[in-house]
């Protein structure tokens, strides 16, 4: 019997969440003091805790610097979270030296060009369903659903599925 070759989502033994826009909708609310509001989806969260308790690390990253963010990953128990990051390959770099990963056993879900960089420093770069153009042309795996609409939930049940062994 021929023993099965491992796809690029079942070696994936770190994925990088993009904050605004993936994790959330994109759009930022502000209140009254200018303090900003994020709403995250509740299944994207389950599939990280389920993501992390199978023994895939998780990491958000974000260009901008927000307590939401915190709080929710905090709540999710992600210990890897880098925000006002304008330099997510050298954050990558850091973390994959620390972590011993190889960056090509990584994956990244991302929706705008900034992150692009980002992308070609993974082994598997993701796009949320409604991600900039130019994203999801360079993207290897793309979400049916939107940013914050439970494509982080869709990606984590993708590997889940690739590492044991189900399509």
């Amino acid at each position: 019997m021929k023993a099965r070759k491992a796809t690029p989502l079942a070696r994936i033994e770190l994925l990088i969440l993009d904050v605004d826009g993936v994790l959330t909708d994109g759009r930022l609310y502000f209140a009254a003091r200018g303090e900003a509001l994020k709403v995250f989806h509740v299944r994207d969260g389950h599939g990280i805790k389920l993501l992390m308790a199978a023994g895939v690390a998780v990491a958000a990253f974000s260009g901008r610097r927000s307590s939401a963010v915190a709080a929710r990953m905090r709540e999710l128990g992600v210990p890897h979270v880098v925000q006002a990051c304008s330099d997510k390959v050298a954050a990558l770099i850091r973390l994959t030296r620390r972590l011993n990963i190889d960056p090509l056993h990584c994956a990244c879900i991302v929706d705008d060009t900034p992150d692009l960089p980002l992308m070609s420093a993974v082994g598997l770069s993701c796009a949320v369903a409604d991600a900039h153009p130019v994203v999801l042309s360079a993207a290897h795996w793309i979400a049916k659903a939107n940013g914050g609409q439970g494509a982080v939930r869709e990606l984590c049940d993708a590997v889940l599925r690739a590492r044991a062994g189900l399509r």
